[in-house]
């Protein structure tokens, strides 16, 4: 019987830009590395929860060969039970998941996503109101962290380095 994979949930604002295409290069860096995972992604606000993933997203996404798809739902208090990793696109929403979280245990499972990049403590740029170039610097950023985040899997790690 394989061991259960790891349950990961990519989090930012409003679970439109930045979450929902982390998830897609979470799961795309996975498939391609042979490491399961099962990934989700949630907002800590609910501006807009029931939408689909940002046009403009989706558009710079499936440019760079990337499909992000989903519908936008809230982060709640159970998806600490649920996931193993809960990883923030930025500090501000990795300071609202801390408030979220109950106890320490729940506190060791929140990550900042680019911890698993050269360039560790930054966060993931919100390109929701800036030009169309940000749309794509997120794809290459997400993809750059989501490997990291496989090859630290891989090796049987699910701490940043």
């Amino acid at each position: 019987m394989s061991p259960r994979p790891i349950r990961v949930l990519m989090v930012c604002l409003g679970n439109i830009c930045r979450s929902p295409t982390a998830e897609a290069a979470l799961r795309e860096a996975a498939d391609a590395a042979g490491v399961a995972v099962e990934v989700d992604s949630a907002g800590t606000a609910a501006y807009h929860v029931g939408q689909p993933p940002n046009p403009p997203m989706v558009a710079a996404a499936g440019r760079e060969g990337l499909a992000v798809s989903g519908t936008a739902r809230q982060v709640v208090v159970e998806d600490f039970d649920r996931f193993d990793l809960i990883v923030a696109m930025d500090t501000a929403n990795l300071a609202d998941l801390q408030h979220l979280a109950r106890d320490a245990e729940d506190r060791a499972k929140l990550r900042l996503f680019r911890d698993w990049t050269d360039q560790p403590g930054l966060g993931v740029p919100d390109p929701y109101s800036g030009p169309d170039e940000g749309f794509t610097e997120v794809v290459h950023i997400v993809r750059a962290a989501a490997t990291g985040l496989v090859e630290a899997l891989a090796r049987g790690e699910n701490e940043r380095r």
